[in-house]
């Protein structure tokens, strides 16, 4: 897929497709000199990264915020995210490499973000409406991560694969939630996990 098939797919207008190209154009400039995506995805970018992170867009659709994208690492899916038009989004990743190229790229598209440089066991205190996260951990995991930072009406939209439900299957040994699965615009094999009305078991 090209930028002009992730456009066609995310219905984006040229000026945002713009910022995105800029975005690309960074990424693989600085990956030249630290490893931010895995090499062998770079040639299929658009696809593999930008419609994967930006088809969260549309599942967010009357979604409140703030948005909190952990371990953000690239800016997938958050800064992809921000750059479609989400302006409540807080990246949190804990290295500084990676932190260094966020801030820049969102200074070359012109995107309001939050970046947090930190663990996410130390971030300040904040409420988060939407979770997201992307090839970070485990459904378990994500939602101990995600603990300190949400209530009873937070959603949260994780970007999963062939595991998806060995991963669910374990997360319900200690939480309750409501699921909903919807196909990936990106990989025949993943999924757009939605989970809601999380709490203890």
């Amino acid at each position: 897929m090209n930028q002009a098939d992730v456009q066609a797919a995310l219905g984006f207008d040229d000026a945002t497709g713009a910022r995105l190209a800029a975005y690309v154009a960074l990424l693989v400039k600085w990956q030249a000199r630290i490893n931010l995506v895995a090499p062998a995805s770079l040639p299929d970018v658009w696809s593999r990264h930008v419609l994967d992170s930006g088809q969260l867009s549309r599942h967010m659709e009357g979604l409140a915020g703030p948005v909190l994208d952990l371990g953000s690492g690239a800016g997938f899916p958050g800064l992809v995210l921000a750059i479609l038009g989400r302006s409540d989004i807080t990246l949190v990743e804990a290295d500084r490499r990676k932190v260094a190229f966020l801030q820049e790229a969102a200074r070359v598209t012109d995107t309001k973000v939050t970046i947090e440089c930190c663990r996410i066991e130390a971030l300040r205190p904040i409420r988060a409406g939407i979770v997201t996260a992307r090839a970070l951990a485990s459904v378990s995991e994500l939602l101990h991560y995600a603990r300190p930072f949400v209530d009873k009406s937070t959603v949260y939209l994780f970007l999963k694969g062939e595991r998806t439900d060995a991963e669910l299957t374990t997360a319900q040994e200690h939480w309750n939630m409501r699921i909903d699965k919807a196909p990936s615009l990106s990989d025949s094999r993943g999924v757009v996990l939605r989970l809601e009305g999380v709490t203890d078991v």
